[in-house]
Parts: C-alpha cells; structure tokens; sequence
C-alpha cells in the first residue's frame, strides 16, 4: 500500500486530502511538526510527499531541495501560488508535479495514481478493494471509511474479501463457507453468523451502516 505524506500547515485542507486519499485505499502521513520536514521525510520513507510552498519555518521550495539531496521520492507542489514562475522553479528543483489550489479531487488523484505508475511500476495497488467508499486493506487486515478504521480478524478478512469481490450478487452462506474451507479455514454455520455479527458491528464503529444486507433464506449482499 502506499504512504502519502502531506506536508500542509492548513490543518482544514490536510484533513481534506487526507480523507481523500484514505477513501481511495492510500495510507496517510499528516505533519503536525514544521520544524525539520526533511527529516521526518528521512524517517518515514513515504512513497510520495504532497508539499505546499507557503509553510511555517522553511518554505516548499527549500524542503525540495533538502529533500533531493537525498531521495528521489516524487514530489507533487499543491499551492495557492499560480504563476509561471512558481511552477517553473518548483520543476527545476526537483518537484515532479505542479498543482494549484483550490484544486479537483478527481485531477488530483489522477495525478497522484499516474505518477506512482510511473515510479514504482512493479508495485501493484492490488492489496486493497474499494467499494461505496469504504476500503479494505488485504496487506493490514483493516477496513477503512474517511480517517477511521477497523482491523479485522482472520475469518472476518476472509468473509468480507469474498463479499466484496461479489459485490451486488447475493452471496449464499453456503457459498461462503466452502471458501473458507477451500482457504483451510473451518467455518460452521453458528460461527459464520457470529462473524457477520461482529462485521457490522466493526462496520458500525467506523460509521458504516447496513453495508451488509440479508437476503432471507438466500445470504448475503453488498
């Protein structure tokens, strides 16, 4: 899965992007400390950095070139500052993408998906699943919906798995046990109504309701 650090001091357009991105099967870095970005970029080790320019202590075009001397993590600028200029010294510095706020979400996330493409072509984004706004990360066992999430044990991961790849088809619950079987899982029938109980439960402390329906004397339905 990939970690997308967002270097940005507006803690409103942070959580913003931030619930952007974790819809969309990302993990999230926020920095809360603009003392030394460099570093924490150093440590942390994200896969892509999301740097505005105007930011307390250091601007954007200095943590760029601190940054370069360093790593080759792509930088994508998101800023209020629109001139030429500004993009033309954010390329030249090393900064791989340019885009000004207020910005699109879809164009955004177009950007951000294309050059991750392009950087780590041998890392597929297939560890998770997304559908109706929540995300399942295979990698963390964990479902996901906006900044919240839940793990999930063994069996729960394994059921939910193979609801979502039969989204908008009822699911009987015969047919989830025999891949549970098929997995080396031994699931009876007691247990597997104890492990849907406990999936909405989780699905319910992350603010997800009804996502799982019963479909009398058929099974189950996202």
């Amino acid at each position: 899965m990939f970690n997308i650090m967002i270097v940005e001091d507006n803690q409103k357009l942070q959580n913003e992007i931030g619930s952007l991105l974790l819809r969309n099967g990302y993990s999230v870095t926020k920095t809360i400390d603009f003392s030394d970005i460099s570093k924490q970029v150093k440590e942390i080790d994200p896969h892509l950095v999301l740097l505005d320019i105007n930011l307390p202590n250091k601007d954007g075009f200095t943590i760029c070139t601190e940054i370069r001397g360093f790593s080759k993590v792509p930088i994508i600028f998101i800023t209020s500052r629109d001139t030429n200029v500004d993009e033309l010294i954010s390329i030249s510095l090393g900064g791989d993408d340019f885009i000004t706020k207020p910005y699109n979400a879809q164009i955004l996330l177009a950007r951000i998906n294309s050059l991750l493409k392009r950087v780590y072509p041998n890392k597929g984004a297939s560890d998770f699943i997304e559908y109706n706004g929540i995300t399942l990360n295979i990698l963390s066992s964990r479902i996901e919906n906006e900044d919240k999430s839940v793990e999930l044990t063994k069996n729960e991961l394994k059921i939910f798995y193979y609801l979502l790849i039969h989204k908008g088809k009822i699911v009987s619950r015969v047919d989830i046990m025999e891949y549970l079987w098929d997995s080396s899982l031994f699931i009876n029938d007691n247990t597997l109504t104890v492990n849907i109980t406990r999936l909405r439960n989780k699905l319910g402390d992350i603010g997800v309701y009804d996502f799982i329906k019963t479909r009398r004397g058929q099974g189950y339905i996202l």
